[in-house]
């Protein structure tokens, strides 16, 4: 699912922007992307953040927008340079080159200018949490608003494969009435005027109807039509089961499709397989 949110705000003497933002992924994949005062934590960050998200890939940014003040200062040894400039007066009268000697150069010599060593920043890892927290807050809200509209969208869905299913129902006796007329012509134009055994005929009629029976495939579609509709509701990460009964419900009407025998049936069975694969799409988006 597709999120974004932001936080800023004060730390370690200066001031830090938290982006962050996901995108649609089969499992957990998190990039972060941050100053080097700051990755000590991104182990911490990760495993806070996946307790938070179970599925989808998640770019976390953190960048200073005011950067602290530096500690460190630079000092001037005068002396040393008053020396490297006397020397290299010295240098140019022995060699007669003219010209004046250049202050850069003397400001490059060595121990002229020396830094003093900048104190470390402390970080405090805590406050950079809470702004991730808040980013992540943000980006829950606005997943949370995508998979609202999502299963809204799966649930007219499920209306609309609901409706197909009972059609194939109301056909499924046609069927039957069918195959016995059919199959009483057959066996007229066989035995050509002689008698019929209807009591052969029944016999295979009855095992004609247990193979064409898909009773017990309404009852388990049914069922998973239930089970997710459930799931939609759920205050819990139902992306792999939502994708699990998905293909739970294929498997059954690809079974009812195999023994349709009936136009109408077969075509309604390409209708709800039509919207199991969009169905199948949209899972993909959700956690």
């Amino acid at each position: 699912m597709t999120g974004f949110g932001t936080a800023e705000g004060a730390l370690a003497g200066g001031r830090v922007l938290v982006e962050m933002k996901t995108v649609n992924h089969r499992h957990f994949s998190l990039q972060c992307r941050m100053p080097s005062e700051f990755q000590r934590f991104e182990s911490d960050l990760r495993t806070r953040l996946r307790e938070r998200f179970e599925r989808g890939h998640v770019s976390l940014t953190v960048r200073w927008t005011e950067t602290p003040t530096r500690t460190g200062g630079v000092t001037v040894d005068v002396d040393r340079a008053m020396a490297v400039r006397d020397a290299l007066e010295r240098l140019r009268s022995a060699l007669g080159v003219p010209g004046e000697i250049d202050l850069g150069f003397i400001a490059r010599q060595p121990e002229v200018l020396s830094f003093g060593q900048e104190d470390e920043r402390e970080v405090d890892g805590g406050a950079l949490q809470a702004l991730v927290d808040q980013a992540a807050g943000e980006v829950v809200d606005s997943r949370d608003r995508e998979g609202a509209a999502l299963a809204a969208d799966l649930g007219a869905r499920l209306d609309t494969m609901e409706t197909r299913l009972a059609e194939i129902e109301a056909w499924a006796p046609e069927r039957l009435t069918a195959e016995r007329d059919r199959l009483r012509r057959s066996v007229a134009e066989l035995l050509d005027g002689r008698p019929i055994d209807d009591t052969r005929l029944a016999q295979e009629l009855a095992i004609t109807a247990d193979r064409l029976d898909i009773t017990e495939e309404f009852v388990r579609l049914r069922s998973h039509f239930a089970a997710f509709r459930d799931a939609l509701v759920a205050d819990a990460a139902v992306g792999r089961r939502l994708a699990f009964l998905g293909q739970e419900m294929l498997r059954e009407v690809n079974t009812i499709g195999s023994k349709a025998n009936h136009a109408a049936i077969a075509e309604a069975v390409i209708d709800l397989k039509a919207e199991l694969e969009k169905v199948r799409e949209q899972v993909e988006n959700i956690e």
